[in-house]
């Protein structure tokens, strides 16, 4: 796991509000809206995870579903690199792969465009939190099943209590993993 500057963790945190009971009681939602809304965060968010898809030799980046999206996109574009959506089902037209997965209480399943990703392909996984691993977990195997290699994955924040790391440092096979912030 690379090192992350201790000046680039603070300020990261700085921008990061708790919300107390949120969604429901007893839960500290981790809002990431006020660190988007701040363009010297951003940026440096930005300039973080694209050093990182370029320390792994990516070709492109996979975003999931939503807030994925939203840091994953113009990582990509800073890089220089492509930028693939890993969507809920059904969300995507044309021909898919999709890829089930456990979540607490039942099950969910994650799809990915079959022709946007390809055998010499080298992908970097972002999301914006790791917690029980569920999503990147199956966005991982979509990607090995659609032929390409994966180069890592990289969140903003890990919830280290929610166990996440351990679900998925044996679906990264040796990839590397990065979490700027963990808590």
């Amino acid at each position: 796991m690379a090192q992350v500057r201790d000046d680039l963790v603070r300020l990261l945190l700085s921008r990061i509000r708790d919300v107390q009971d949120h969604p429901k009681p007893g839960i500290v939602f981790k809002d990431i809206t006020p660190l988007l809304a701040d363009p010297e965060a951003f940026s440096a968010l930005t300039d973080a995870l694209a050093a990182f898809c370029r320390e792994q030799g990516a070709t492109k980046v996979v975003g999931l579903e939503a807030r994925g999206f939203i840091l994953a996109a113009p990582v990509a574009v800073r890089a220089g690199l492509g930028f693939v959506p890993v969507r809920k089902a059904g969300k995507l037209p044309g021909a898919t792969l999709s890829q089930r997965y456990d979540l607490e209480y039942g099950s969910a399943e994650m799809e990915i465009h079959a022709e946007d990703l390809s055998g010499t392909d080298r992908v970097l996984v972002i999301d914006d939190v790791l917690a029980t691993g569920g999503t990147a977990e199956a966005s991982l195997r979509l990607i090995r099943r659609s032929g390409a290699q994966v180069a890592g994955l990289a969140v903003l924040m890990e919830l280290n209590f929610l166990g996440g790391r351990e679900r998925i440092l044996p679906v990264l096979d040796g990839a590397p993993y990065q979490a700027l912030v963990t808590v």
